[in-house]
């Protein structure tokens, strides 16, 4: 997937799901785990309902962080973050939230 995505945000009983479309208008569907905002940013951690590589699926990686952010246009868009210290705090923080809502 390429790195910013239009998203369209859809509720669903108690499940909140992303619709992302990327640049080659390939359309993927991701469950809403948790949102945060952290430092200057909002932050989704989101679980594809597609299928992850297998790789993926080995090494633990079942969701993905993104930033909200917004295009030259002001529409809502998704973006990967490129700062590795900012994606590991950001991690660690949702990590821990989802450590407390297993208690």
């Amino acid at each position: 997937m390429s790195e910013n995505k239009n998203f369209e945000q859809e509720e669903y009983e108690d499940v909140d799901l992303i619709s992302l479309t990327d640049d080659e208008c390939n359309e993927y569907e991701f469950e809403v785990l948790d949102e945060i905002d952290y430092k200057d940013g909002h932050y989704y951690a989101l679980m594809p309902t597609f299928d992850l590589p297998d790789e993926d699926i080995e090494s633990g990686s079942t969701y993905m962080i993104f930033e909200a952010v917004e295009d030259e246009n002001g529409d809502p868009q998704l973006a990967e973050i490129e700062d590795e210290d900012l994606l590991d705090d950001i991690a660690e923080i949702f990590e821990n939230r989802f450590d407390e809502s297993e208690e």
